[in-house]
């Protein structure tokens, strides 16, 4: 993990993860959510630090343009000061959240269940999507089928993570059974995105479930191909599902309402300049990725990529149901209540001041 400030890039201490299943009721949602006033005592006209969370992946692409022309330092305005942390994966930001060492996290839907779920729905609000689809299975080229898997070794991001619930339920599916442990008909083996590159290219690994840049990467760099889109696995929402959500702290939020309604402000506006100006925001990216990572990727990987994603600030809070559903039905997860994950209230407030239709009705 690495901590940017205003003053460069400083190293911290790993967060490590942890897979959470915890017992509930029947998965609900409901997009209303916590009272939108300060608590008691809180000040909102002092000096806040919001600590923000995001990942080095063209699916958090908004976070990286925001942070990287100052659009929510901008928008946060002088009486917030922003501060950021990349992590390679959402259940070391779910670590972080939990643990009081970040406000705000861009972050996959599963990671954000599991900090709901492992506060017993105290902990976290979702208040914005970011990023619809980029993401998919990129195989060697002698498979053709699910069925070619059988006894093969695929890499996820993370145990538990988004990419990593979609190819157990897609293999479920299949009929070709996984373990937390890596046994079974498929072994699942959870590994830094990079180093997943690089295991795939040296034949280590036959495959991957991953975010963008990485799926394109596979392919343009390891000679792989893609076995499934997970656009392709969404017929009755027409390919949009939440890959990359934006969720905060739920004390942070009644503490510092009017923060988080500027953090928001520069989401929207982030989302905005992300569509309407693909080119620059392309190049913006891989000037942060380049920053990040100490390597900017070629201009084809980010072009191609970024065809196999659409931007929005709408959540796609059904997708999040399902999600979740995904990693019940694949014994990542146990039965759970979801009610009041969704607290949409001051998106929906930015979204009308901007004269744009609001996310809930």
């Amino acid at each position: 993990m690495h901590r940017l400030t205003t003053a460069g890039r400083l190293p911290t201490g790993h967060v490590a993860s942890r897979l959470v299943a915890v017992l509930g009721g029947v998965v609900l949602l409901a997009c209303g959510g916590a009272a939108q006033q300060p608590a008691q005592g809180a000040q909102e006209d002092q000096h806040v630090d919001l600590r923000l969370g995001y990942q080095p992946n063209l699916t958090h692409a908004t976070a990286l343009v925001a942070v990287r022309k100052g659009i929510l330092a901008g928008d946060l305005g002088s009486s917030v000061t922003l501060r950021t942390s990349t992590f390679s994966a959402g259940p070391d930001e779910v670590e972080a959240l939990l643990s009081n060492s970040i406000d705000a996290a861009y972050l996959g839907p599963n990671p954000a269940i599991n900090a709901f779920l492992q506060s017993r729905g105290q902990a976290v609000r979702i208040i914005s999507g970011a990023t619809s689809g980029g993401a998919a299975l990129v195989v060697r080229p002698s498979i053709s089928t699910p069925a070619d898997l059988r006894g093969r070794t695929l890499a996820t991001p993370q145990l538990g993570n988004t990419q990593d619930v979609a190819l157990r339920y897609w293999l479920n599916r299949n009929n070709l059974r996984t373990t937390k442990e890596g046994g079974g008909d498929v072994s699942i083996h959870p590994q830094d995105n990079a180093q997943t590159l690089q295991t795939f290219r040296q034949g280590q690994i036959d495959g991957a479930w991953v975010p963008e840049p990485w799926a394109t990467r596979l392919v343009l760099e390891g000679g792989g191909r893609v076995l499934q889109d997970e656009r392709d696995l969404w017929p009755t929402t027409r390919g949009r599902f939440a890959t990359t959500l934006l969720a905060v702290r739920t004390d942070f939020l009644r503490q510092h309402p009017t923060a988080v309604r500027r953090l928001l402000t520069g989401q929207v506006d982030a989302d905005q300049l992300v569509n309407s100006q693909p080119a620059d925001a392309q190049k913006t990216a891989n000037d942060a990725l380049g920053e990040i990572t100490g390597r900017r990727l070629a201009d084809q990987t980010i072009a191609t990529a970024w065809t196999h994603m659409t931007f929005t600030s709408d959540p796609v809070a059904v997708s999040l149901t399902d999600s979740a559903q995904h990693a019940q039905d694949v014994g990542l997860l146990r039965k759970a209540d979801l009610r009041g994950i969704f607290d949409l209230t001051l998106l929906d407030q930015v979204l009308r001041a901007k004269g744009r239709p609001p996310v809930t009705s």
